[in-house]
């Protein structure tokens, strides 16, 4: 039943930092992504769905690694292998161009996860897959999005409606700040 997970997990590059592992998603996610996209945490990026939506939302990161050859990590927590969010690269067929982006589910914000995610996934966008500088499309009343963008370096670039929904165009900078 899972033999195509199998296969996509053997191809997806694993990130480690000091807190996390960012690996290919799982069925066993299902419940943490559900989690997400139906609460008000999701309520920038399209949310609060339906419990569909998550099953939607697995397939779709599943997908775009398969399309791209690259996507979305999963974070998990390295202590207690908890799933604490998804940070990656997406580059949809309506996007501008790749974007990082970043979730952190309930119970794990406020930790520095995101940043810490974010920027390895940044890093090994630029260094091994020679992608960049990269965009973050973020909602302008998205505040903790934006600050956290603007810690990793990224300034505002522009203003772009996507999906109907008005975003600020920020633009990151190809090397990662010490």
């Amino acid at each position: 039943m899972t033999v195509g997970l199998d296969r996509l997990a053997a191809s997806v590059p694993v990130l480690e930092t000091e807190r996390l592992i960012l690996r290919a998603p799982r069925l066993s996610d299902l419940d943490a992504i559900t989690g997400f996209v139906t609460s008000d945490r999701a309520a920038f990026v399209g949310g609060p769905g339906k419990p569909w939506d998550g099953w939607t939302s697995l397939t779709s990161l599943i997908g775009h690694w398969m399309i791209r050859d690259f996507g979305w990590w999963m974070m998990e927590d390295r202590a207690t292998g908890a799933t604490v969010g998804r940070t990656g690269i997406g580059f949809h067929a309506d996007w501008p161009e790749p974007e990082l982006g970043w979730h952190i589910y309930a119970g794990f914000e406020g930790r520095g996860l995101a940043h810490e995610a974010a920027l390895a996934a940044r890093t090994h966008a630029h260094r091994v897959m020679g992608l960049g500088p990269v965009i973050s499309l973020i909602h302008p009343h998205n505040t903790r999005s934006r600050r956290l963008a603007e810690r990793m370096g990224a300034t505002v670039e522009s203003e772009t409606v996507v999906r109907e929904t008005p975003c600020l165009v920020y633009r990151h900078p190809v090397e990662v700040p010490a």
